[in-house]
């Protein structure tokens, strides 16, 4: 009876060492203490950008894939859907709401339409310095404005760089104001977009941007605007012959990713995705920054006429629009973004 007894003790402490060796290949304590599961489940986001993966957004989503399978220990990636595959930017924000879409990198256009508060980038000429831009946007009115997508089920990961968006046409040189009366501009379905192009004289046009090229080709339309790094990653100056450098209006990105799905997430691993889409904001941004000044000489080199113009002046033209829209956009916000420096 001992001997049978000491036998199912023996067994017993098999049994439990072997329930600890198995849990410790599978679990070990992160730097909190906290314990993860190194057999948990991959997350994949799925994410739609307009453009290709050429593109600044592309490249620097390519760069944020990169990076969150780096720190997830590959438990994390994004699947990139890119020109337009998942729909246009404002039906990929409504995908992101609705949960049928996990994350959007777009730009501001189509955001008044979900949040009011992101007029505040519409206004021409209000930011006129990309550092000012930066120190606004990732402070706490710029958290603020993000914070604002979170009834919609969005949440908000940071604000990236599309740039200075400049006019471009394919029938004459713009200069001045006075010289882009009466062409047919392709512009963003946006309110302020439109007042000001009609403020200038021009015919506002709102398109879907995956239509655009082909309306350039066939002359549907005169012209667009957009930062220098679309206008060359989609070879929009195949059909546009002038580029007027106006930066009339500094058009940010945001990276959305739908809410539910990111409260779903581990704490380890929202922290894993906020890392990574802050370093890889950070390389876009910089990415930008550094075309926009290459990018002057290649499309010169492409045969491009380059136009510069009397900033102050366009900016006279435009004045208007801001009393149009002063009640619509909270002035605290206009002071906070003009004073930044």
């Amino acid at each position: 009876m001992k001997k049978l007894l000491s036998l199912v003790v023996i067994m017993f402490i098999l049994v439990s060492i072997s329930a600890c060796s198995s849990n410790s290949s599978n679990e070990q304590p992160n730097d909190n203490n906290e314990v993860v599961n190194n057999e948990m489940e991959m997350v994949e986001f799925k994410i739609g950008i307009t453009v290709d993966l050429d593109s600044h957004y592309g490249k620097g989503l390519l760069e944020m894939k990169r990076l969150l399978e780096q720190y997830s220990d590959n438990k994390m990636t994004l699947n990139i859907f890119e020109n337009s595959k998942l729909g246009n930017e404002r039906d990929m924000i409504e995908g992101v709401s609705m949960g049928t879409l996990d994350m959007v990198l777009s730009s501001t256009g189509p955001l008044p339409n979900f949040s009011p508060m992101f007029m505040i980038f519409d206004l021409p000429f209000i930011i006129k310095d990309r550092d000012a831009g930066y120190k606004f946007m990732d402070g706490l009115k710029g958290q603020e404005i993000l914070d604002s997508l979170e009834s919609k089920n969005i949440k908000g990961l940071g604000f990236w760089e599309n740039g200075f968006r400049n006019v471009t046409n394919n029938e004459k040189e713009i200069k001045s104001p006075e010289d882009i009366k009466g062409l047919k501009i392709r512009t963003m379905e946006n309110p302020i977009h439109l007042a000001s192009f009609k403020q200038l004289g021009a015919t506002p046009t709102p398109m879907a941007w995956g239509e655009v090229f082909t309306a350039l080709q066939q002359g549907t339309i005169d012209g667009q605007e957009n930062p220098l790094v679309g206008i060359h990653s989609t070879k929009v100056y195949e059909v546009q012959k002038y580029i007027s450098l106006t930066e009339h209006f500094y058009s940010p990105a945001v990276l959305m990713v739908n809410k539910s799905k990111f409260d779903s997430l581990s704490s380890e691993m929202q922290d894993v995705l906020i890392k990574a889409e802050k370093e890889a904001r950070e390389w876009e941004r910089e990415y930008c920054r550094q075309m926009d000044t290459e990018l002057i000489q290649t499309l010169k080199d492409e045969g491009v006429v380059i136009t510069e113009v009397d900033k102050s002046e366009w900016q006279k033209a435009v004045e208007p629009v801001y009393k149009e829209f002063e009640d619509q956009i909270p002035a605290d916000l206009i002071k906070a973004l003009k004073d930044s420096k």
